[in-house]
């Protein structure tokens, strides 16, 4: 292996998904990502059982990145790993591996925020695929299951949030109102997929009135769910005749909420190249709004592959790599933590 070749493993372990990935010069060599199926039986993530599972998955993960990516381990440079915000337990079976590797590597740490990996996914690239790259400064919508938040990216370790939820995330807010139409778990594939045969004008619901550039989704989740029982009221089978319709029209209002903010956002700061980012931009309607402002409003958008929408190890080792290079190392005993937006 070449010595000026900067290969970083990147390990990915906030919540449910275990992933690693090999990058090397900024290219992506391999992505290996072991999902748990145990936590829909209980509608949502159980953290004790996320754990177990991570302790399950992560040594095969790694070497299997490892392996796809045609290196040896020693050949790695560094290890980058999510330092957080997450899970408590599933972030510390991945900062344990991570710092394990590192004394028995002798290789550097390289602590990585979650959300800041989902805005950098944007960085990636593969070898004989094109895609766009965004220049400094531009603006990230990043929405997931936790967070919801318009952030000014003037660097790779410079970002501002200019607006963020004050209670539910939008992800959370799909999820549980599509727990209450009885769908299953995680909604939010569940919703996309349903709204796509869905009249999105069929029915309205409340909007939040917060003055800036925050959001709130809690109004809008209690007036969707009493919505459904007075209708249910009127007719039991009220959901199971209309859940294409209901799903079109959640979908638009969430959509609409989020497009709404971040236009403000395009005007106060006057930037026009605008991302979107973390697990809520693989939903359809979202990707359309952002191609329809593309082609209305002259902004230049920028949408990740699917493959980089939810939690995943490339966006840790592209991370990663930005840091290597600025020789951001981490001490070994750095904790991982569970809140926070931004350091």
């Amino acid at each position: 292996m070449m010595e000026k070749d900067i290969i970083i493993l990147g390990i990915e372990s906030s919540c449910d998904d275990t992933s690693a990935a090999i990058i090397r010069n900024g290219y992506l060599l391999s992505n290996v990502t072991a999902s748990q199926s145990v936590h829909e039986a209980y509608g949502g993530v159980v953290p004790e059982l996320a754990s177990r599972a991570h302790q399950q998955n992560i040594l095969p993960t790694i070497d299997q990145a490892i392996k796809r990516a045609g290196i040896e381990k020693n050949d790695i440079s560094a290890i980058a790993f999510t330092r957080g915000p997450g899970l408590l337990g599933s972030l510390l079976v991945g900062v344990s591996f991570a710092k394990g590797l590192s004394i028995s590597l002798g290789r550097p740490l390289i602590e990585v925020n979650h959300l800041q990996g989902h805005i950098l996914a944007h960085f990636i690239r593969e070898e004989g695929k094109d895609r766009d790259i965004p220049e400094f400064p531009f603006l990230c919508l990043l929405v997931s299951g936790g967070n919801s938040q318009i952030v000014k990216v003037n660097r790779y370790n410079d970002m501002e949030v200019l607006g963020q939820t004050i209670d539910d995330a939008a992800g959370e807010t799909i999820d549980k109102c599509s727990k209450f139409m009885g769908l299953g778990y995680p909604g939010g594939p569940i919703i996309d997929r349903m709204a796509r045969q869905g009249n999105a004008h069929a029915f309205q619901f409340n909007k939040p009135h917060i003055t800036g550039l925050n959001y709130s989704f809690s109004g809008l989740k209690t007036s969707f769910l009493y919505f459904l029982e007075a209708r249910m009221k009127e007719n039991p089978q009220f959901i199971e005749e209309n859940k294409n319709d209901l799903a079109a029209s959640l979908e638009r209002t969430v959509v609409e909420v989020l497009m709404d903010k971040l236009t403000k956002a395009v005007k106060a700061t006057g930037i026009r190249r605008v991302a979107v980012a973390g697990g809520v931009s693989a939903n359809t309607g979202l990707r359309q709004a952002f191609m329809d402002k593309a082609d209305r409003s002259k902004w230049q958008v920028y949408i990740p592959p699917f493959s980089y929408t939810t939690d995943n190890g490339a966006m840790i080792a592209m991370a990663g790599y930005f840091k290597y290079q600025d020789k951001e190392f981490c001490a070994l005993d750095k904790p991982a933590y569970s809140r926070v937006t931004f350091k």
